[in-house]
């Protein structure tokens, strides 16, 4: 199983970025995901995760900017962000629970996408 994260890049103050993980390889459904965030210097940390329709949780500092969605027909996962600001800053990563064909339970990180928020 292979995670491919994209989207991310250079944005002003107040915008917005839509990150992608999409998972390929051997997998039957994906059951949850997350997405993590290391700023420079600092240690990663939990910016959003989900596990299914309406089950979601959001760190304090992007609840009500950022929201955490999955296309199961695509066995991808997204992090809108919208609103962003400086201390947005970070590598963002895409962590991603699925079951494979014979319903075992694997847990990948996906390789990771910069995102600068700069003006």
């Amino acid at each position: 199983v292979q995670l491919q994260a994209s989207g991310g890049g250079l944005v002003q103050p107040g915008g917005s970025l839509r990150l992608s993980c999409r998972a390929s390889g051997s997998i039957s459904r994906i059951y949850a995901s997350a997405w993590y965030r290391q700023p420079p210097g600092k240690q990663r940390e939990l910016v959003a995760g989900e596990s299914g329709v309406d089950v979601t949780n959001y760190a304090d500092s992007v609840k009500g900017r950022f929201t955490i969605s999955r296309d199961n027909a695509k066995n991808t996962v997204y992090l809108q962000m919208d609103s962003l600001r400086p201390e947005d800053t970070a590598v963002y990563y895409c962590n991603v629970g699925v079951f494979d064909r014979q319903q075992n339970q694997f847990e990948y990180w996906g390789q990771g996408t910069q995102v600068t928020v700069s003006s």
